[in-house]
């Protein structure tokens, strides 16, 4: 499967109804729309040629467009609600492509709250699609926590009980090695997205992320640690 720069569109979903932190989408993180470090990485990667952002706000689709994306279309309300589904989304937006006569072989959300991603992660997990036999990538990080380990929940008593109680593994070393899925990105073919209902019901790759660039933003404390990070020239 060989890859042409107009086969991949990058899409940034973004609401903005946020409750945690209100228009966290556009929210200045160093001087700069949230949004806009999405809509930055996706222009510069190798593959992408068009940036399209799905937003049910009109203050959103304004700075999307300032920063270089398109915003051919408003989401319909009961996409855009606090418990909908980001699969839906993900569908509607290539059924408007494919209405108005541009479908993209290669779908890649990028979504608005991972900033510090780098155009080349982008990159791999369209590489890793390609190359690979799966429908869909995901990305991750290594994860810092092991439910054979110190992941607890509470019984019917209140009591701590282990998630995993696997008394063959006694050594940290010999669990098997786990990840933490991020926001970095997604990178499928449309037409498993449009015939499918979600992203395990297919062949799944990863892409490993660093976790310095792994940062989703949800809270106040996430934004503290992204300014913290890019400011920091050394990463």
């Amino acid at each position: 499967m060989s890859i042409s720069k107009n086969s991949v569109t990058a899409f940034i979903f973004a609401r903005g109804g946020s409750k945690g932190i209100p228009d966290k989408n556009i929210s200045l993180l160093c001087g700069k729309p949230l949004i806009a470090y999405s809509i930055d990485s996706a222009l510069n990667s190798s593959y992408v040629d068009k940036v399209i952002v799905s937003t049910d706000s009109e203050k959103i689709a304004q700075v999307a467009r300032e920063y270089g994306a398109e915003v051919p279309f408003i989401r319909p309300a009961n996409l855009a609600m606090d418990n909908s589904s980001e699969w839906l989304a993900w569908q509607s937006a290539l059924d408007y492509m494919n209405n108005n006569g541009q479908m993209t072989e290669i779908f890649l959300s990028v979504p608005a709250t991972a900033p510090l991603r780098l155009p080349r992660d982008l990159d791999a997990c369209v590489d890793k699609l390609v190359d690979g036999s799966f429908d869909i990538v995901v990305t991750a990080k290594n994860t810092t926590r092991s439910p054979y380990f110190n992941m607890l929940k509470l019984d019917g008593n209140n009591a701590a009980i282990a998630i995993v109680a696997d008394k063959a593994i006694v050594r940290r070393q010999d669990a098997p090695v786990l990840y933490d899925m991020t926001t970095v990105a997604y990178a499928a073919k449309s037409s498993f997205i449009q015939s499918h209902l979600g992203i395990f019901d297919g062949s799944v790759g990863l892409v490993v992320i660093p976790e310095e660039r792994a940062i989703d933003i949800d809270t106040y404390f996430d934004f503290k640690i992204a300014e913290l990070l890019i400011k920091d020239k050394s990463l």
